[in-house]
């Protein structure tokens, strides 16, 4: 059994410890929103954060988690309720196919976390490794601006509360 703090909740794991993230996530926590993509870590549709970084779930095996906090795209908000950053990808439409729109959003959210005051050429290098075979880049873009905006907005002190 592997101990995994996903979202803030406690997960006791009946898996091989190599077994990757991504498979435990979907398989046997049913939280679906990382992607299974390449399997290769090279395109994004996979990525989750552990204690604050964006990493790649396909090729990330359980033993090394052990005492982390793993969050993903679900434990950002609700569909009633969605965090700052879910709010401005669907007001910005950024999804076009929305495959890859889970990693995007917690490579941006990563990104946020670090840095509530990106650039636009910060937030193009943060989001490179992530490929979005729609095009919707330019969407993508404005909705990590406008999250950006809405985060500092929401407290005096430029994190969100």
């Amino acid at each position: 059994m592997i101990t995994l703090n996903v979202n803030g909740r406690v997960h006791e794991v009946d898996a091989d410890p190599k077994t990757p993230l991504l498979y435990v996530l979907r398989n046997d926590l049913k939280l679906n929103g990382a992607k299974f993509g390449c399997g290769l870590g090279q395109c994004g549709a996979c990525t989750v954060m552990v204690d604050g970084e964006a990493v790649y779930s396909c090729i990330t095996p359980i033993f090394v988690l052990k005492g982390r906090a793993i969050t993903t795209v679900e434990g950002l908000g609700t569909a009633e309720r969605p965090g700052p950053l879910q709010q401005a990808f669907i007001d910005e439409q950024a999804a076009q196919c929305g495959y890859c729109i889970a990693g995007m959003i917690m490579r941006a959210q990563a990104l946020l976390e670090r840095n509530p005051s990106p650039s636009d050429e910060e937030i193009r290098v943060h989001m490179n490794p992530a490929l979005c075979r729609c095009g919707t880049h330019m969407r993508i873009l404005r909705a990590v601006r406008r999250a950006s905006d809405a985060i500092r907005n929401a407290s005096p002190t430029g994190k969100r509360t």
